[in-house]
């Protein structure tokens, strides 16, 4: 039984050194931890712990026993009991602690593991947040860029437009001066229509008369 403890002990400081160095070792029997945790290996383990620590317990209460008895009757069978329930009860206490050790190690190092996780998750967030960012004030940029083209664009569309506008401004007021002058030659036309009418009408009167006079001197 003590050769057992002996290796179990070993065994469970050897895993703890491993436990505590970053080897590829190490993660191997992080995965071998993983995989004994699933299934019915934790009650097994329980089972098994329970079981040394009533046998400690006992051996414990051997020694206890054997210290009590009076000097005079302890016997040198009795001081080689007592050294061995002794060995053995701190080969079990010892071996229970590193077991209990090996397991916090674990617990803390997959904890570990997933706070790294998630930290490195969080820093990726972090880097696409900035990224996101810059890209945004890049788009800004860019779109500033086009506001102020469309804003030169627009004012020099705008001079355009004013100056279209006196351009159409002043072909109305051409076209209104050349009506009022088409106007005014249109009255002179009609004023020289009636002079011209009139004329003719004074002219027939004078041609009339003439024949008439020139009929009376024949007769």
């Amino acid at each position: 039984m003590i050769y057992l403890f002996y290796s179990i002990l070993l065994t469970e400081m050897l895993t703890i050194l491993l436990l505590l160095f970053k080897t590829p070792l190490r993660k191997l029997l992080i995965l071998g931890l993983d995989r004994a945790k699933r299934g019915r290996a934790p009650l097994v383990v329980k089972s098994v712990g329970a079981t040394v620590f009533v046998i400690m317990m006992y051996n414990v209460y051997s020694v206890t026993e054997i210290q009590n008895r009076p000097a005079d009757v302890i016997t040198p069978t009795d001081q080689i009991l007592l050294a061995y329930h002794m060995l053995e009860a701190s080969l079990m206490g010892f071996s229970l602690f590193l077991a209990l050790m090996i397991d916090r190690l674990h617990h803390y190092i997959r904890e570990l593991r997933i706070l790294r996780k998630t930290m490195e998750a969080a820093k990726k967030q972090n880097r696409a947040a900035e990224e996101t960012k810059n890209k945004g004030v890049d788009d800004v940029k860019i779109l500033n860029d086009e506001i102020s083209k469309l804003k030169s664009q627009i004012k020099k569309l705008e001079s355009e437009h004013e100056s279209k506008d006196k351009e159409v401004k002043s072909a109305a007021a051409n076209s209104v001066a050349l009506k009022n002058q088409s106007e005014g030659f249109l009255l002179e036309y009609d004023r020289l229509l009636a002079e011209n009418q009139s004329l003719r009408d004074q002219l027939r009167a004078i041609d009339e008369n003439m024949s008439f006079a020139s009929g009376k001197k024949n007769m």
